[in-house]
């Protein structure tokens, strides 16, 4: 069962993988620590490499600490968080929901959105390789071209030309392919925190023009030491039930992301 478990875990850290592989590559007899076995790296048929279970172990407890980053960075979890933490602060209702609240239904609205790039992924390579019929490099590759293609439909094009200039490369690109995935994961990120903030500004303005009504309203009665938010609170909570606010913004945040 470890075995099994390990592969599908390890296809989500590409850039780790990548590096451990060169790793082993270059250094094919040293003993990683006391106690523990040597890394070795059996070639096979057509150049085919296999890593030994201390490298897949390896690789496992990289995946772990390299998970939260994985999440926010490549997933739609980014916009999703954002429009939720501006939205309670639209309503003022301070810590309702409270953030575990928020961030496992991000969660879930996460894995929602992502299903069919991680049923892509799972077909095409975690299966054939749990399967033995494709190489670990391939497998890599695979997976990666689906979390590639997704992020690539919601990155805008002057974010990529933005990081492709700081990073001085000179290599033209041929296609949305040719993007280097550590160019790509920044410019998506900076694209998702676009996308997060102008939901957020749209979200806000209705709260904003009752917070003004409740404002006005109790300066014209004189009662300038009553906080407006206090009092505008119960009619932004009323006015966000009536309109089914939430099923409002779910919906309006998945249809938000183009998929590829």
């Amino acid at each position: 069962m470890l075995r099994r478990l390990l592969p599908r875990l390890s296809l989500l850290a590409l850039p780790a993988l990548t590096v451990l592989a060169a790793l082993a590559i270059a250094l094919p007899g040293s003993a990683l620590a006391e106690g523990m076995p040597v890394v070795t790296v059996a070639t096979g048929k057509g150049g085919v490499q296999n890593y030994s279970l201390t490298l897949q172990l390896l690789a496992l407890m990289t995946v772990l600490t390299l998970l939260p980053s994985m999440l926010l960075m490549m997933t739609a979890f980014t916009r999703i968080i954002i429009v939720f933490s501006i939205l309670r602060q639209a309503l003022g209702t301070g810590q309702t929901p409270p953030n575990q609240v928020l961030a496992g239904l991000a969660l879930f609205l996460t894995l929602f959105i992502m299903q069919p790039v991680m049923t892509d992924v799972y077909k095409n390579a975690i299966l054939p390789y749990m399967n033995e019929g494709m190489a670990f490099e391939q497998a890599l590759e695979e997976a990666e071209k689906p979390v590639r293609g997704f992020m690539l439909a919601q990155t805008r094009e002057e974010d990529i030309a933005m990081f492709m200039e700081i990073s001085r490369s000179k290599a033209p690109l041929e296609g949305p392919e040719s993007v280097p995935f550590t160019t790509l994961v920044p410019a998506y990120v900076t694209s998702e925190l676009k996308s997060a903030f102008t939901i957020g500004f749209l979200i806000y303005i209705p709260f904003v023009v009752i917070d003004l009504i409740v404002a006005s309203v109790l300066m014209s009665m004189g009662m300038m030491m009553l906080s407006p938010m206090m009092i505008s609170m119960p009619f932004k909570l009323m006015l966000f039930v009536l309109v089914d606010g939430w099923s409002m913004l779910m919906g309006s945040l998945a249809s938000s992301f183009a998929m590829p």
